[in-house]
């Protein structure tokens, strides 16, 4: 009997774990081969995720997109790392469930709770983001590199580890960015409020010398022309949307799973306020977009 990549998600949500043995690989890379123009699968703490979906679909035109905000849950940066790793799954299963051939973590602090266990528990794909500090240190003129990020991120083993492997020969100074998330959330990109929290958070960066700001959480980028205006015209901003989108494309055609043509297009689910999501997020994604209220499970 044919095993679609549907009954194999199924298979490991209820397993909890990678599907058992009766898959072998070649019935795998028979999966890989029919299900190519399944949909990807993308999920983030809200909106901020849309700033990476946006660089997936200039690499990905032909891709079908999934998109979950989990806006009733955000910020995540103040959560435990239990309760990010909970909703975590529940957007993976949740997305595994509509088809989902590769998962995208668009959440730093969810890749740092999250990303491995995913990992060990489902076969497909998932892709996961993490701080610039590599391309940011080698961008650094002065040495000194900021970074902008969530309590979450600063806090976590991940970017611990980040520091260990390039922050060595340069000095990192962090920042963490209480309340930008929120403004995101709200669709105030360019209110006086978000831009005096902005240069709150710049300022300290630059008086320790950064001519280097690294974007640590992907609802920054929808901020970065009050960035820029906050750290002037000297100092370079980095972020790992276009790089995860790369990355992604490449898992792909590694797996044989590259969208083989035709009726691309993007679905659109929220936790939170229906109404704020159906208003901010066309915004954001710059088009049109039809949002459904993601059903939240017990």
């Amino acid at each position: 009997m044919d095993i679609t990549l549907a009954d194999y998600n199924a298979c490991a949500i209820r397993q909890g774990r990678h599907c058992p043995p009766c898959i072998d690989s070649v019935t795998l890379r028979r999966m890989n081969a029919t299900t190519a123009n399944a949909p990807l699968g993308v999920f983030d703490s809200g909106v901020g995720g849309l700033s990476v979906l946006r660089h997936i679909r200039q690499q990905l035109p032909q891709e079908t997109l999934l998109y979950c905000a989990d806006s009733r849950h955000a910020p995540y940066g103040n959560k435990s790392p239990g309760q990010i790793l909970e909703r975590s799954l529940r957007l993976t299963e949740f997305l595994l469930g509509q088809g989902a051939k590769a998962i995208v973590v668009a959440c730093n602090t969810a890749t740092a709770a999250a990303a491995a266990e995913l990992r060990q528990r489902f076969s497909i794909p998932i892709i996961a983001m993490e701080p610039a500090v590599k391309p940011a240190v080698a961008a650094s003129r002065s040495a000194v590199v900021g970074v902008l990020a969530t309590v979450g991120t600063l806090k976590s083993a991940q970017f611990a580890a980040l520091l260990e492997n390039y922050g060595k020969d340069v000095e990192v100074v962090t920042q963490a960015c209480h309340g930008l998330v929120e403004c995101v959330e709200r669709g105030a990109l360019e209110s006086q409020e978000t831009r005096d929290l902005v240069r709150g958070y710049v300022e300290p960066l630059l008086a320790h010398g950064a001519d280097t700001l690294v974007l640590g959480c992907t609802h920054y980028p929808f901020l970065r022309s009050l960035i820029e205006q906050a750290a002037g015209p000297g100092v370079t901003l980095v972020d790992t949307g276009a790089a995860v989108a790369r990355h992604l494309r490449r898992r792909l055609e590694e797996a044989g799973l590259l969208a083989l043509a035709g009726s691309a297009g993007e679905h659109f689910w929220t936790t939170g306020d229906l109404g704020q999501a159906r208003e901010i997020m066309p915004r954001l994604w710059g088009a049109e977009v039809q949002v459904e209220q993601l059903p939240e499970t017990p």
